[in-house]
């Protein structure tokens, strides 16, 4: 499987081109160009769709169907990266394809949630919590 950090990276992007065009965000045709995280996640579906197998494409259009019709539904959305990363594990080219849409520089989010959490946006090294711990000499 492809992965699953970059795949769940891409839910903000995935989140808004299904807001912005619903079903036909997999249309290649009449479909409005907008700006922004909707137009990121759009050209992600559409190559994804483009990309695949005809059983592939027909699983990515159920799923977008599927988050489309319930848009909160966390599970429905999972269910679509999950269907991204089957397409990605199948065609090792296209994670590339999609990194290249993502817009350059922007920062990458990491979340820390519950006590002694740690949250780091890249590679910090060794991190510890807990009591009692001096700093780490290498």
């Amino acid at each position: 499987m492809a992965d699953a950090g970059f795949v769940d990276g891409m839910t903000p992007y995935l989140r808004e081109g299904l807001g912005a065009h619903g079903e036909r965000v997999l249309d290649s045709e009449g479909v409005p160009l907008v700006s922004g995280p909707a137009e990121v996640g759009r050209r992600m579906l559409r190559a994804t769709h483009q990309r695949g197998d005809e059983r592939g494409r027909q699983a990515l259009a159920e799923a977008v169907a599927d988050a489309v019709a319930e848009p909160g539904n966390e599970d429905a959305l999972g269910a679509l990266r999950q269907v991204i990363r089957k397409a990605l594990s199948k065609d090792p080219g296209l994670e590339g394809e999609l990194a290249a849409l993502l817009p350059r520089g922007t920062a990458s989010v990491a979340v820390a949630s519950g006590e002694r959490s740690i949250a780091a946006g890249g590679d910090i090294g060794v991190a510890i919590t807990g009591d009692g711990h001096g700093p780490v000499r290498p």
